[in-house]
């Protein structure tokens, strides 16, 4: 008995070392072909969506230049801004991106001359390649050509309040979303189509769905009537340790 219980158990040790070869090889292999999986990872704005993308991206608020870097390295449109200061010491930015300025082969935002904080630009470049066009392409069987938008940059407290949280705003970490127009066209607006039936509801909710995996804060008609007209997206910084909000 003795015997037969010292074999099982070298047994036992063979079979784990193996499982554990095996379970190595295969970490390893996903570290080299999908590092979005990882919460350690480096970020890089060319790898796909994956569980710790938007905390990667909330990160990058204390790192403008890793940020700008990461925009550079996939040849993104998107160019530094000048630094803005207001009035109250509390408003303005350094990171700031100004997006899509001189590349008329992107798409666009309307009106011109739309500026974010970096972390911002960041998502919305994925945000556009992962989750915009597919959903367009998928749902309504065109391209979208231009975002439609409220601006970003605002110095004021939440809600306009004079007292208060300052608004993500307020240092160009937010943006709000108005609609968008299609390459063949058509024009899709949150506050005429999010309540409507068909496609371009759909897609609206699609768009909103995937911005939740890359900000720290989605908003949309669903959240309040304050948002009836747009989609916000921010990237507080508490998005960075994991706490988010999507409605």
């Amino acid at each position: 008995m003795r015997k037969r219980h010292g074999l099982g158990g070298w047994l036992f040790l063979v079979l784990l070392v193996i499982a554990s070869w095996f379970g190595w090889r295969e970490y390893q292999r996903l570290l080299r072909e999908e590092p979005e999986r990882f919460p350690w990872t480096e970020l890089s704005l060319a790898d796909p969506i994956g569980p710790f993308t938007g905390r990667k991206l909330a990160a990058l608020g204390d790192d403008g230049a890793r940020c700008r870097a990461l925009l550079g390295a996939i040849g993104d449109a998107d160019r530094p801004a000048p630094s803005r200061r207001a009035a109250d010491p509390a408003c303005g930015y350094d990171d700031g991106i100004a997006l899509r300025p001189d590349d008329p082969a992107a798409w666009r935002y309307a009106p011109a001359g739309l500026v974010t904080a970096c972390p911002v630009a960041a998502a919305l470049a994925l945000w556009e390649r992962e989750t915009v066009q597919p959903a367009a392409l998928r749902l309504l069987g065109t391209r979208v050509a231009s975002v439609e938008h409220f601006g970003s940059f605002s110095c004021r407290r939440i809600y306009g309040r004079a007292d208060g949280g300052w608004s993500e705003h307020a240092t160009a970490d937010a943006v709000d979303i108005a609609g968008f127009r299609l390459a063949d066209g058509r024009q899709i607006s949150v506050l005429r189509d999010w309540n409507a039936a068909g496609p371009d509801a759909t897609f609206l909710r699609a768009v909103r769905d995937g911005a939740c995996d890359l900000f720290a804060t989605v908003l949309s008609p669903d959240y309040n009537a304050a948002h009836a007209n747009h989609l916000h997206f921010d990237q507080a910084a508490r998005g960075a340790t994991g706490w988010r909000g999507c409605s």
